[in-house]
């Protein structure tokens, strides 16, 4: 008489317990992402509070129903001023962000080009700005270009324009080792038309997510020289100068220094989080590296 052995429980066996799925946590920052952009767009256009307008009967109160983020020193809603400046902080960052990009790359992929002296002169030009940091050598090329809009886009520009430039060497080196290249220069394509048509389209990828890389350093590059005053002029708001303004009465109103606070810290972790993805979509190391696993 055989016995009857009992049967395994195989829903409680770890080998096949479900996996918990983990949060997908740059969902969320692609949210923060997509809401600044939106309100950058078309927050100004809805606006029910003037950001300019001042009341000095309702000096640093705090949120309420007229107020959402409450007042700052001159009475001046601070939700209507964080809004308007969302749309001047996003568009000088992506500005700088991209005359970094053509600078940096376009300059970078024209020295790799011709070679020689010229390269070399090129990318000695990108080590001496690579020296410094990217907010000192910003605030440098504003004293030496004046206070203004169109100075702080060339002055953050001109700063992270080595980035790319390493970056447009690195992958032309690497293109012009592949075997298409070698077949290109078989059938009697130039060194420009192998540039233009073959390694430029290969470099993109990389490229973009650089710009995703470097779009929140250019954000808090901003937002700094606003807050040491050589942004915009002084009565537009931004990130920058809504904070600095703020800081005198953080005790009286700290509403209105830290909802720009919490928006400028968001933002930037936001974008560096979709930039740590891109690098990982992109990454055509890391797709090798996949592959031999």
């Amino acid at each position: 008489m055989s016995a009857v052995m009992p049967s395994a429980d195989l829903s409680r066996s770890p080998a096949v317990q479900p996996r918990k799925r983990r949060w997908q946590w740059h969902w969320l920052a692609y949210a923060v992402v997509a809401a600044s952009v939106m309100v950058a767009v078309f927050g100004p256009s809805l606006l029910t509070q003037d950001p300019f307008a001042q009341d000095f009967l309702a000096r640093n109160l705090g949120p309420g129903a007229g107020h959402w983020l409450g007042t700052d020193s001159f009475g001046r809603d601070t939700a209507a001023r964080l809004i308007s400046g969302t749309r001047l902080t996003l568009t000088v960052s992506i500005l700088a962000t991209l005359l970094a990009l053509a600078g940096g790359a376009g300059i970078g992929l024209i020295g790799c080009v011709i070679g020689g002296r010229t390269r070399a002169v090129v990318y000695a030009g990108f080590d001496i700005v690579r020296t410094m940091p990217a907010i000192l050598l910003s605030l440098a090329l504003m004293v030496a270009l004046g206070i203004g809009t169109r100075s702080v886009i060339v002055a953050v520009g001109v700063a992270f324009m080595p980035l790319f430039a390493y970056l447009a060497r690195a992958v032309y080196e690497r293109e012009m080792a592949s075997g298409y290249v070698a077949a290109a220069r078989v059938i009697g394509a130039g060194p420009w038309a192998i540039a233009i048509r073959h390694v430029l389209p290969n470099m993109l990828g990389a490229l973009l997510t650089q710009v995703a890389i470097i779009l929140p350093r250019a954000v808090v590059t901003e937002s700094v020289l606003s807050f040491f005053g050589l942004g915009a002029a002084p009565e537009i708001p931004t990130w920058g100068r809504i904070i600095a303004s703020a800081v005198e009465f953080a005790e009286a109103a700290p509403a209105s220094l830290m909802c720009p606070v919490i928006a400028l810290a968001s933002l930037s972790l936001a974008l560096a989080v979709t930039g740590d993805r891109l690098r990982r979509r992109f990454d055509p190391l890391r797709a090798e590296r996949s592959l031999e696993q």
